[in-house]
């Protein structure tokens, strides 16, 4: 199976356990691996044949932004859903790392990975 990653996504956002952590924007970073087929995209050179990057960006993007959870594995798996809206991808992992908020600046993350129930293979 074929592999689409988003790297280096980085957007505000509101949550925490700590009810103080959720009243203040502060930094995510996700990492996404999406498989899906892409021997069509590569034959027919066509968009619309592959996942489009950009709009992916602007749902995690927006889901970050727009939600507040305490626990970071809640918002994984909103992205997971979000992913998961195109029935081509069949499985998807997703990264949340909340950058430097540990004492010496250490960053803890949380990883999802799943299969996606909607999957229909093209």
């Amino acid at each position: 199976m074929d592999r689409i990653t988003l790297r280096g996504i980085r957007v505000q956002g509101r949550h925490g356990a700590e009810a103080t952590e959720r009243e203040h924007l502060q930094p995510f970073d996700i990492e996404v691996v999406a498989q899906i087929d892409l021997r069509n995209a590569q034959s027919s050179d066509d968009l619309s044949d592959t996942v489009d990057y950009a709009a992916l960006h602007a749902r995690l993007t927006q889901t970050v932004a727009t939600t507040s959870y305490a626990l970071i594995e809640r918002l994984a798996a909103d992205l997971l859903a979000a992913i998961f809206e195109d029935p081509r991808i069949a499985h998807a992992e997703v990264t949340i790392s909340k950058p430097g908020i540990l004492d010496g600046g250490a960053t803890p993350s949380v990883t999802l990975e799943r299969v996606n129930p909607n999957f229909r293979s093209s």
